[in-house]
């Protein structure tokens, strides 16, 4: 049962996830200045060195690819696809690449 509940809220937490970093994404790219979630208003902001576009919202992050970087995303990002990275802290939890929602965090449990 205990393992069930477990999964139950996993499954909660992703959809709120996923639903944040899609509206998170959607503001990103389309250079909207704000964005609103469960009644509340984030701004857009942007990382002091890079200048990328990044929202904080309940703990999580949203940024934008840096296409300056030498990875495999940066390439995909310079040659015009959209990625966003979702984070809690330092670890990436998900990516938006051209509108689609990607879990990475079954690959890190």
């Amino acid at each position: 049962m205990l393992n069930f509940i477990y999964n139950h809220f996993k499954l909660l937490e992703l959809e709120n996830m996923k639903e944040k970093a899609l509206k998170a994404y959607e503001a990103i790219f389309s250079n909207q200045e704000t964005i609103s979630i469960d009644g509340k208003e984030y701004r857009v902001e942007r990382t002091p060195r890079t200048n990328l576009r990044f929202f904080d919202i309940e703990g999580y992050s949203f940024l934008e690819q840096n296409p300056k970087k030498s990875s495999h995303w940066a390439k995909l990002a310079r040659e015009g696809s959209l990625v966003m990275w979702v984070m809690k802290g330092r670890r990436y939890l998900g990516q938006v690449r051209d509108g689609v929602f990607h879990d990475l965090r079954k690959k890190q449990e």
